[in-house]
Order: C-alpha cells, then sequence, then structure tokens
C-alpha cells in the first residue's frame, strides 16, 4: 500500500512537499495583491501613480519569488500575480507614468 506512505498535499493551499514555506507564500500573497491592486486602480487614468508603482513593485517581488520558490503552486501563483502586475503596470505607464505630472 503505497498510497497510505504518501502525504496529504490536496488539503494544503501552497506547499505540495509538505513542508512549510513562508517567505515564499508572503512574496506570493504579495504579488498578488500588488497585482490586483495594479490592474484595478490602472482603469481610473488618475490613479496612474499607483497603478505603475505597485505593478512595479509587484514585478520585482514576483520576480525574487519565482527565484526562490520550491514548489509549483507557489510558481503557477507568482506567475499569475506578475502577470497582472505587468499589465497594471504597462497600463500606468501609458497613463502617466512612475513620475508623470509630479516631476517636471
Amino acid at each position: 500500500m503505497a498510497q497510505a506512505m504518501r502525504p496529504n498535499t490536496a488539503t494544503s493551499l501552497f506547499a505540495t512537499d509538505g513542508k512549510p514555506h513562508p517567505l515564499q507564500d508572503t512574496l506570493l500573497a504579495v504579488t498578488v495583491t500588488l497585482g490586483a491592486l495594479s490592474v484595478i486602480s490602472s482603469i481610473f487614468s488618475n490613479l496612474h501613480l499607483l497603478s505603475s508603482w505597485a505593478g512595479l513593485v509587484g514585478v520585482l517581488t514576483g520576480l525574487y519569488g519565482q527565484f526562490i520558490s520550491v514548489t509549483t503552486r507557489e510558481r503557477f501563483g507568482l506567475i499569475l500575480g506578475l502577470g497582472a502586475s505587468a499589465v497594471g503596470l504597462f497600463i500606468g505607464m501609458a497613463h502617466g507614468g512612475l513620475f508623470g505630472g509630479v516631476i517636471g
């Protein structure tokens, strides 16, 4: 009965190897949150500073999270957050950029 020796990974949300990964889970949560914030705020053109900075920080945290990620579930969530952050960053840059109207 080989299945009796395998851990139940279906109940785990992030760690599929049965070990805790607090740093990777935190980076995943931050990246997804910043990605959602940047995409939602990029809908409004007057919030270009928020969407571009949130997108930039989300991309950077997502890239570092990808670098140190351990499991496939972490990588999957990080890619979703990275994509959302990049879309928000690009739309924020199109609406005015990181410093649009503040400097110059």
